[in-house]
């Protein structure tokens, strides 16, 4: 009697178990996830400084040993083989299926060149900038290509640039000097600056002179007369 109570009970609770379940359409496919085991929360001893990599819009926090980034928003971090984000940098983590697409613009050696202040064989002067101001403003500086108008990379010129530069410039200058081999520039200095001064000496003096000597000359025939008349007067 009691096994087949027991039975009983048992294909009642079946019964029960099965009607609870919810109608699956045919063809349709359930996933059933394993629970994935989310990152351990990183320790910051102060808020986290930030800098922007050139040529991107992909911030990380140099001083972390951990890999940190940011970037669209959010705060991103590989570990063990798989990709987590927050808006958060220090909790909420939560798991993302696939690499996002920032970091294919991301060295692997960045950390080297942050050490050396070099990006690329070129000097980097990178720009710290705190957490608070890179989550407010990093959508704004997107938009305004705030780093691509402020770059931190100093790179020589192109080839092109430095001929053009050189052709507007310097080439010019020199050829125009070597063409000319200043002799036009003083000529002209010599036409317009001392020749004129010259010809107006020679003619503001030339009539001063010829004034003073056209008029000297009886100046000094009439000193003898003068003394002459004198001379007269004393002999009557």
């Amino acid at each position: 009697m009691k096994a087949k109570h027991l039975r009983q009970l048992m294909l009642l609770g079946s019964t029960v178990l099965w009607l609870s379940l919810p109608v699956i359409p045919a063809g349709a496919q359930v996933h059933i996830g394993v629970g994935i085991q989310l990152p351990p929360l990183i320790v910051f001893s102060s808020p986290p400084e930030m800098v922007v990599l050139p040529d991107t819009n992909v911030y990380v926090v140099p001083d972390s040993s951990e890999e940190i980034f940011f970037s669209a928003g959010y705060w991103w971090r590989p570990w063990q083989g798989q990709w987590y984000r927050s808006r958060y940098y220090d909790r909420g983590w939560g798991h993302y299926s696939n690499t996002p697409s920032f970091y294919r613009q991301v060295p692997q050696g960045w950390r080297n060149d942050y050490q050396n202040h070099q990006w690329r064989g070129q000097s980097w002067n990178y720009d710290r900038r705190p957490h608070q101001q890179v989550e407010r403003n990093w959508n704004t500086w997107q938009k305004n290509r705030y780093w691509q108008n402020h770059p931190q990379v100093q790179r020589p010129q192109h080839q092109g640039q430095v001929q053009q530069a050189q052709h507007r410039g310097q080439r010019p200058q020199a050829h125009q000097q070597q063409q000319h081999g200043q002799r036009p520039q003083v000529q002209q200095q010599q036409h317009r600056g001392q020749g004129p001064q010259v010809q107006q000496q020679h003619r503001s003096q030339g009539p001063q002179v010829q004034q003073q000597q056209h008029r000297g000359k009886p100046s000094q025939g009439r000193q003898p007369a003068q003394h002459g008349q004198r001379g007269d007067k004393k002999d009557k």
